[in-house]
Order: structure tokens, then C-alpha cells, then sequence
């Protein structure tokens, strides 16, 4: 499928959702030289195209505002975004391994993603839902646009968008919650009382109640190190891996077709004769 418009000629890549709403595809723009990919919402059904640009309107900005590009084609409205490699919070997220300290950064991370991201409470509202936040390698935290319009309510507000992070945030630190572990206790009270309006009220609990920075000791140093680099290590071991099959499956093969392994035989037998001295008579 291929989507066009006076500036870009997306080819699809692949398909990470499809429903009678919408498609969800990454694309390469055909007219960049560098083959540049995207995160296209591909919408179909017109109602959800009319809630779409209402719900632009009413938060004064544009869907080219929050876009890197969007156009109709084929009957068809595309929404275009930025492509980042997807590293959900959920699966990426290792709170057992990580300080309080470091946990509670993380939520401010996705507080200030939320806070910095410029979009229409409706449309984040369903990123957060969507569990659509990713965790780089850097533990900061970026938001995806992989989302099923479907459940789209142009109604939600920056309430309901605080509400919905105070949960996440409260999952984070979940693994925290038998230490002294504050921000989340506050968290749990004022979650039930559905007490947050806006982001800043969260960011402020969030910062007041935080434990207080201490150093590492050499085993949370060492644990953190090999966690940053936890992706490079296991693409290194896979390589290894990979190594000594193909050195395994090699000897297998010359083993039976030769009775032995020559290379085995010619490190061993090197060291027999040693200039005109013979090692084995």
C-alpha cells in the first residue's frame, strides 16, 4: 500500500494494527533519499476523521502542528508522526533492579513526556491508555503514536490524562511499595480520591515526595552498568553463541568425513617435534 501526497510517497513496511477504523502502519518515504520511516495513522472511517480535526480545533492547534505531515489520499486521512524504535515502558521496565531513587526518575520522565508533547488531551489520553509510552536506553521516556482510534473520546480531559499517568506512575514504583517509598503512598491516597487535575499537581508530588538522592554502593554501580548496556551485552553472547555452533557443527561434519578433526590434530601434534627433538620417543 502506498500513500501519496505533493510532499511524501509512503510505502508501507509493515502493519502493526488493522481494524474498520484505522490502520496502524510504519512507513518509508519513497521520496527521501535516506528512506526515512514514519508511524502513520491511517483512518477509514469518517466519523472518526470529523472527531479527528474537532478535536484540533478545540485545543487551538492544527493536526500539521502535532504531524510531522498529514493529508488525504484515496479517501483515506493520514496522520503522519515520527518513527522511533518501539521499547515499551512495560516490558522494558526492570523495577526490581533499579534504586527508589531511580524509579521516582522515571516517572518523571513520563510526566514531563506528557507535559512536552503538545497533543490534544483526547489523543493522549489514548497514548497513556494504550500503554504507548517506550523507555530508551538512556531510562528516559518517549511517547508512541501506534494507537487504535477506535476508542477515541474527544471528551477526555487534561483530568482524566492526569488520572490515567498517576496509575502508570503508581505501577512503576509498585515494586518499591514495602520500603520507604512515599511518593508512592501519596500516589495510592490521592489516586483513590481521584484527586489530580493537571500534570503539574502530579510533578510536584512527585518531586516533594522523593527519596532523597544517595550514592551507590560498587554492586548498584555494577548493576546499573551492565543494565545500560544489557542490549549490547546480549547481542555480543548471541554472536558467541553463533560462533561456537558453526565451530561445533564444523567439527561434526570433518569428524565424520575424515575420522577426525584436522585442525584438533595439527595444534596437538605442533608441539611433538620441537626443532630435531621428538617430544613422544
Amino acid at each position: 500500500m502506498i500513500y501519496q501526497s505533493q510532499l511524501m510517497r509512503l510505502s508501507s513496511v509493515r502493519t502493526i494494527k488493522s481494524n474498520t477504523v484505522n490502520d496502524v502502519l510504519i512507513c518509508r518515504d519513497l521520496n527521501s533519499a535516506a528512506g526515512t520511516l514514519y508511524t502513520v495513522l491511517a483512518v477509514k472511517e469518517h466519523e472518526t476523521v470529523k472527531s479527528c480535526l474537532e478535536m484540533f480545533r478545540e485545543y487551538g492547534t492544527s493536526d500539521r502542528d502535532v504531524c510531522v505531515h498529514s493529508f488525504s489520499d484515496q479517501g483515506i486521512f493520514c496522520m503522519v508522526f515520527e518513527y522511533k524504535q518501539e521499547r515499551p515502558l512495560d516490558d522494558f521496565y526492570a523495577g526490581g533492579f533499579f534504586s527508589l531513587q531511580e524509579c521516582e526518575e522515571i516517572c518523571v520522565q513520563v510526566i514531563m513526556a506528557c507535559l512536552t508533547s503538545g497533543l490534544p488531551y483526547p489523543f493522549l489520553y489514548l497514548i497513556l491508555k494504550q500503554g504507548q509510552l517506550n523507555l530508551s536506553r538512556d531510562r528516559s521516556v518517549y511517547l508512541g503514536y501506534q494507537t487504535d482510534l477506535a476508542e477515541l473520546d474527544i471528551g477526555k480531559t487534561e483530568r482524566d490524562c492526569a488520572v490515567e499517568c498517576a496509575q502508570i506512575l503508581r505501577r512503576i514504583l509498585s515494586p518499591k511499595k514495602s520500603g520507604k517509598a512515599f511518593s508512592y503512598q501519596l500516589l495510592e491516597k490521592k489516586i483513590d480520591r481521584k484527586s489530580y487535575s493537571t500534570f503539574t499537581e502530579l510533578y510536584k508530588d512527585i518531586r516533594v515526595a522523593s527519596a532523597p538522592q544517595k550514592k551507590k554502593n560498587i554492586i548498584q554501580r555494577i548493576k546499573a552498568w551492565f543494565l545500560r548496556r544489557q542490549d549490547i551485552i546480549f547481542r555480543i553472547l548471541l554472536y558467541l553463541c553463533v560462533v561456537l555452533v558453526v565451530i561445533a557443527l564444523a567439527s561434526l561434519i570433518t569428524q565424520l568425513l575424515f575420522g577426525d578433526i584436522p585442525w584438533l590434530r595439527l595444534l596437538f601434534n605442533g608441539f611433538k617435534t620441537i626443532g630435531t627433538e621428538s617430544l613422544t620417543g
